[in-house]
């Protein structure tokens, strides 16, 4: 039954999976470890008490035995006449009285004695209906008694020698071999009550196991503190990535709205106006100067419009950066500034050879800012720049937009417009940071950096 237990514990927590989307709860992480500990500690306190008890016995039969071999060589054989071995009346009961008065002592443990001969005669017992009864040796008590060994064992009462042990109930008996006084070998036995040897496993137990279920209920309480603090923090992760998903969701989503509307109002447009142009210009047959207006009117439209496409290629697949490197893309960057009217100076010298996780987060970070540059700053010009040193990489880029305020920004995130809030997470993820300087009429100053290492 107590191995079953951890086994059906096991059973439990395996069949109780959490829901993915099931709140952790710390209080609820911290029972679960505590849970868990307690079962722990119940184990090894049963652990604890079958070693300690195990002990104990072993130290109960060896002091036994012990003692048996004291009485054997003290007691014993300096008594073991001639006269004793051939059964001489006047001689056993000298012998019987050296025995009654030194070894089985009233209020003692060991309750009976018996010597026996090689050939399974009992010379004498504590029992007379024993003496002069003839039973077979076990080998082991062969060997004891031929190498003057010493050995024990439960005795086993199904026995007919052992017929009048069975009134004291379970018994330890340890035999030795000795020798009389003119050199026969002799075994001596002797039988001691069993509960001797369990008060002795449980005494063990007993002064083992407060220090040491002591040990592990304190190691239990010293934890729960930590384990409160893992679940706290394990929670508090969780939360964060739930918080940068939600960012990353909404970012896609207002990527693919914003892509879409420019496709709409640009591109389509564009493509739609110059289809109802070509159509005009087809029914109303024109002459041939306003063929090659209308021609190079439409090759006019079709760059534009390839241009813009090309910038939304840019947004939807970045450059490989792998490939060609963050200034090649950050040039892309930067045509598409132009494009929009807005000059641009770029330095990225400090940009080459980058690391590739710290080159693509850099190119995001450029892609999210020069979008809002051309979208809401109104800026003539503007300046990007890469400086980078043994230890972090900076992209830099400044334009002289009309900026805007604090105010401003939490009304965008609040609209749904989360691309600066996401690069800073992505970049404080990271181990870098995100500045943005700005005031009203005063143009922006963006800075991110990034470790190298």
């Amino acid at each position: 039954m107590d191995m079953l237990l951890p086994y059906s514990l096991g059973m439990w927590f395996s069949r109780r999976r959490r829901d993915p989307d099931e709140p952790l709860s710390t209080a609820g992480l911290v029972a679960r470890y505590t849970a868990a500990g307690v079962v722990v500690l119940v184990s090894l306190a049963g652990l604890l008490a079958y070693i300690a008890r195990q002990a104990g016995t072993e130290q109960a039969v060896a002091a036994a035995t012990q003692t048996t071999s004291v009485i054997a060589h003290g007691i014993v054989e300096p008594q073991l006449t001639p006269e004793v071995v051939t059964g001489d009346p006047a001689a056993l009961q000298t012998f019987n009285d050296t025995m009654r008065r030194y070894v089985l002592v009233p209020g003692s443990s060991l309750v009976r004695v018996k010597l026996w001969t090689a050939g399974g005669r009992i010379v004498y017992s504590d029992e007379p209906k024993l003496v002069g009864m003839r039973f077979a040796l076990g080998t082991s008590e062969l060997a004891a008694l031929r190498q003057r060994g010493a050995d024990s064992e439960v005795s086993d009462l199904t026995k007919l020698e052992n017929q009048y042990e069975r009134p004291f109930g379970k018994l330890l008996e340890v035999y030795i071999g000795v020798r009389s006084t003119s050199g026969q070998p002799l075994l001596f036995e002797t039988y001691y009550q069993y509960d001797a040897v369990t008060d002795a496993g449980e005494g063990a137990w007993r002064r083992f196991a407060p220090p040491s279920l002591g040990a592990l209920l304190a190691l239990e309480l010293v934890q729960i503190p930590f384990a409160w603090s893992l679940a706290r923090r394990v929670q508090r992760q969780r939360q964060e990535r739930v918080r940068l998903l939600q960012h990353a969701v909404d970012a896609s989503d207002a990527e693919r709205r914003r892509i879409a509307g420019e496709l709409h109002d640009g591109v389509v447009q564009e493509l739609t106006g110059l289809t109802y142009a070509m159509d005009a210009a087809r029914l109303g047959q024109p002459d041939e100067s306003r063929r090659a207006e209308l021609i190079s009117d439409a090759s006019t439209r079709l760059r534009s419009s390839i241009r813009a496409l090309r910038s939304l290629l840019v947004d939807i697949y970045p450059p490989n950066l792998a490939e060609e490197g963050l200034p090649s893309a950050l040039a892309e960057l930067a045509d598409g500034m132009e494009r929009s009217g807005i000059e641009v100076s770029l330095d990225a010298d400090g940009a080459e050879e980058l690391p590739l996780p710290s080159a693509a987060l850099l190119f995001r970070t450029a892609q999210e800012v020069v979008r809002n540059v051309i979208s809401h700053s109104g800026a003539r010009s503007a300046q990007i720049s890469v400086v980078q040193d043994d230890y972090k990489v900076t992209l830099v880029i400044d334009d002289d937009g009309r900026g805007f305020d604090d105010a401003e920004l939490d009304q965008r995130s609040d609209d749904g417009h989360f691309g600066l809030r996401s690069i800073g997470d992505l970049l404080a993820r990271a181990g870098g940071g995100l500045s943005v300087r700005a005031a009203p009429g005063q143009g922006t100053r963006v800075e991110a950096e990034v470790p190298l290492r």
